[in-house]
């Protein structure tokens, strides 16, 4: 990836896969750190509204706490992560109009 910036149609197109997942939050369960048996897996929704637990393996083995953690924070944090961008970028536009409100 060579670009500075992200092209807005990427960031459209992150924002319809987002909101095609189930939504937030994710989060990651990984034996031996957060539970002391059973399989690591990414818990989906919260206590008040959970969904099907979501297992990722690599080849034959579960993925990684990191793999995990990261994969359960993207889905979490990714739409306001998309909001401030776009927030930021009209905010720059603004300024660099002369409209700095």
């Amino acid at each position: 990836m060579t670009a500075k910036y992200l092209p807005a149609e990427l960031l459209d197109e992150l924002d319809r896969i987002s909101r095609e997942a189930d939504g937030p939050p994710w989060l990651a369960i990984v034996e031996g750190r957060d539970q002391l048996g059973g399989d690591s897996f990414i818990q989906v929704g919260d206590d008040g509204n959970r969904l099907t637990d979501i297992y990722v393996t690599r080849d034959r083995t579960p993925a990684l706490a990191a793999e995990l953690d990261v994969i359960a924070a993207a889905r979490t944090y990714l739409p306001q992560l998309l909001d401030e961008i776009r927030e930021l970028r009209r905010r720059l536009a603004q300024f660099e109009a002369g409209d700095a409100r």
